[in-house]
C-alpha cells in the first residue's frame, strides 16, 4: 500500500489489534486484490536510517506469513519504538496475533 487515500480507508473502517511493537489496523475490502500492507514509522521513533530497519525487520516477518492470509485484507503497521529492539520471536508471535486476529 503506497497512497495515502488506502491509508486513510483503512484507519476510518477497519478496527485496531494493538501489539507492544506495532498497532495493526486492518479492513477486510470486498474486493480479492491482496492482501495490501502499508507501513508507518513516526520520526519520532529516530533518524531516517532506524526507522527503515524497523520497517524491514517487521515487513520480513509479514512477508514469511502473508501466504496464509485471505486475499481480502488491507493492513496497516504503525510501528512502536519496542519493534527495534524487540526479538525476533516476539515480532513473529505478534504479526501471527494480528493474522489469527483477521481470519478468525
Amino acid at each position: 500500500m503506497l497512497k495515502s487515500v488506502e491509508f486513510r480507508q483503512v484507519y476510518d473502517n477497519g478496527f485496531k489489534v494493538p501489539c507492544p511493537c506495532f498497532v495493526a489496523f486492518c479492513w477486510k475490502s470486498s474486493q480479492p486484490d491482496g492482501p495490501k500492507i502499508g507501513f508507518t514509522a513516526p520520526r519520532a521513533l529516530g533518524k531516517a536510517t532506524v526507522r527503515n530497519r524497523m520497517k524491514r525487520r517487521v515487513r520480513e516477518t509479514i512477508r514469511r506469513r502473508l501466504p496464509l492470509m485471505d486475499a481480502h485484507w488491507h493492513i496497516v503497521v504503525n510501528l512502536r519504538r519496542t519493534s527495534l529492539t524487540a526479538p525476533q520471536s516476539q515480532l513473529d508471535s505478534e504479526v501471527e496475533k494480528v493474522f489469527a486476529r483477521c481470519n478468525a
